[in-house]
C-alpha cells in the first residue's frame, strides 16, 4: 500500500436501469463541482434506489459514467443472495404483511415536522434548508432551532430569506439534545424528523424516512443513509474509508420483541441503528419516551450520545426501529485533522455518556447491561484495535480501512469512553442547577 497521503476524490451519483443495465444518469453530488479526471467515488442507484458505492480512477479522455458503471455492475453482481439482516427486515413481523409492502403500495406519508438545530452557521444552514424545501413529501413543516446564539445571523436568515416557509425557534440553553427537545415541543407533525445544518437532503429523503410509519403502527423510529458530500481533504477521506456515518445498503428492522441473533449486545449497540443527521420518530412515541436527555449531545460536557440515547429509549418503550437506505442525506464531513481528533474523542465520550444516561433514567435496564458488559468491553477494544491495524478496502466499502486509522485516534476514542460518564454527570449537574435557578426565579 502506498504511503502517500490521500488526495482529493470527486463525489458523484450513478443511476443504472438494473444491476447489470445501462446508465440512466451520472452527475456530481448536489452542489458539488464538475467531475475531473482522477479518483471518483460514486453512489450507485438502481432505478433511483441507493444500492452500493464504488471508487474508480478515471483517466483523461475516459467516460467517467462507463468507468464507474463497469465497477458498479461488478460490485452488484458480487453481492449475491440476501444477507440474514436483509431477510430479517423483509420477514418481520410475519403477522403484518402490510408492513412488508409499504414501499410498494404508494402509502401517503404522514404529516412530518423537520427539525434542524443550528448555531452560528448560516451559510451551511441555508444550503440545508434549500434542499429541505425541495422535498417531495406532500405535507411537512420546517423548524429551525437557534441554539444559544451569539449573533442574530440565524434569526435574520430564517425570518428574512425563509420567511413564511420556515419556523424559527430560539433555545438559549446550549446543547443539541436541548435544542432537539425544543423542536419536538414545537412540532405538530405525526412524525418528527431531525437532520443537521451541514447536510444536503436528497429530494426523497423525508418521504422515505416517514412513509414506513404509515404502514406499521408499532414503529417508533426510522433512520437513513448518510454519505459524504465532499472527499476533499485527508481527514474527510480517512473518516469515510472507515465507514463514515453510513450503515450500509441493507434495510433492517430492529424489534425489541425479537432481538437480532447477530447482535448479542442489542439494544446497547445503538451506533449500528443510524445517526442523528438522518432520523425520524413517531412524535407520540418520542414524547412518551421522554424525548432526548438534555445532558447529552454536542454543546454539553457529555460531547455526544443524544441520538443513541433516543434510539434506545424508543426501543425500550417497546417500539420498533427501521433502517432504510432510501432516506439519503449528503453530509459535509469536517475538514481538518483537529476536527477528526475532536470527533474521535467525542464519539468515545458520547458512547459511554449515552449508556450512563440510559441507566440513570432507566435503571431497570441495568441487569441487561451488566450481563452484556464483559462482551461489550471486548467489543469496544476490538473495534478500536482493528481500526488501528486495518488495511485494504476503499471508501465505498463501508467499515473497511483503505487508509490505516492512526493509533493516536484510537487512543483518543478510548480516552473519550473513560470520560463519557464524567461528562454526563457534569452536564446533568449543570442542567439541575439551571432548573433550580429557573424555579427560584419563578417564585
Amino acid at each position: 500500500m502506498s504511503s502517500r497521503p490521500p488526495h482529493s476524490i470527486s463525489v458523484a451519483e450513478l443511476d443504472l436501469a438494473a444491476p447489470d443495465g445501462p446508465v440512466l444518469s451520472f452527475r456530481p453530488v448536489p452542489g458539488g463541482p464538475e467531475l475531473a479526471p482522477g479518483d471518483v467515488y460514486a453512489l450507485v442507484r438502481v432505478e433511483g434506489r441507493p444500492a452500493a458505492t464504488v471508487l474508480g480512477a478515471v483517466a483523461e479522455g475516459e467516460d467517467p459514467a462507463e468507468v464507474l458503471a463497469a465497477l458498479a455492475r461488478g460490485r452488484l453482481a458480487e453481492a449475491g443472495p440476501r444477507t440474514d439482516a436483509e431477510r430479517f427486515a423483509a420477514v418481520r413481523p410475519l403477522a403484518r404483511p402490510d408492513i412488508l409492502d409499504w414501499n410498494r403500495k404508494g402509502l401517503t406519508p404522514p404529516r412530518a415536522s423537520v427539525i434542524v438545530a443550528t448555531r452560528e452557521r448560516p451559510e451551511s444552514l441555508a444550503r440545508a434548508l434549500d434542499s429541505l424545501l425541495a422535498q417531495d413529501h406532500p405535507d411537512h413543516e420546517l423548524i429551525v432551532v437557534d441554539n444559544a446564539p451569539r449573533t442574530t445571523d440565524t434569526h435574520d436568515l430564517v425570518t428574512g430569506k425563509y420567511a413564511d416557509r420556515v419556523r424559527y425557534v430560539r433555545e438559549d440553553t446550549p446543547g443539541l439534545a436541548v435544542a432537539h427537545n425544543a423542536g419536538l415541543a414545537a412540532a405538530d407533525g405525526t412524525v418528527v424528523a431531525f437532520t443537521d445544518d451541514d447536510v444536503i437532503a436528497d429530494p426523497h429523503w423525508l418521504t422515505a424516512l416517514s412513509e414506513p410509519f404509515a404502514a406499521d403502527p408499532g414503529l417508533g423510529c426510522v433512520t437513513g443513509l448518510i454519505l459524504p458530500a465532499r472527499l476533499s481533504t485527508p481527514a474527510q477521506i480517512l473518516l469515510e474509508s472507515h465507514g463514515g456515518f453510513a450503515k450500509g445498503f441493507a434495510p433492517r428492522l430492529y424489534d425489541p420483541a425479537h432481538p437480532p441473533a447477530d447482535e448479542p449486545l442489542f439494544p446497547f449497540t445503538a451506533g449500528s441503528f443510524g445517526s442523528g443527521a438522518s432520523m425520524a420518530f413517531r412524535t407520540a412515541a418520542l414524547r412518551r419516551a421522554g424525548g432526548f436527555d438534555p445532558a447529552t449531545g454536542t454543546g454539553t460536557p457529555a460531547r455526544g450520545g443524544d441520538d443513541l440515547y433516543a434510539f434506545v429509549a424508543v426501543l425500550s418503550a417497546g417500539f420498533r426501529l427501521r433502517y432504510t437506505p432510501e432516506a439519503l442525506v449528503w453530509h459535509h464531513h469536517r475538514e481538518t485533522w483537529q476536527d477528526l481528533r475532536n470527533q474521535a474523542y467525542g464519539y468515545g465520550a458520547g458512547l459511554t455518556a449515552y449508556l450512563t444516561a440510559t441507566l440513570a433514567r432507566r435503571p431497570r435496564m441495568l441487569p441487561a447491561l451488566l450481563t452484556r458488559l464483559p462482551r461489550g468491553l471486548a467489543y469496544a477494544r476490538t473495534m478500536t484495535a482493528q481500526r488501528g491495524e486495518g488495511d485494504g478496502g476503499v471508501p465505498g466499502e463501508h467499515g473497511t480501512q483503505h487508509h490505516p486509522w492512526p493509533r493516536s485516534l484510537s487512543r483518543l476514542e478510548r480516552r473519550g469512553m473513560l470520560y463519557g460518564p464524567i461528562g454526563y454527570a457534569k452536564a446533568r449537574a449543570k442542567a439541575r442547577a439551571r432548573a433550580g435557578l429557573r424555579k427560584g426565579a419563578a417564585r
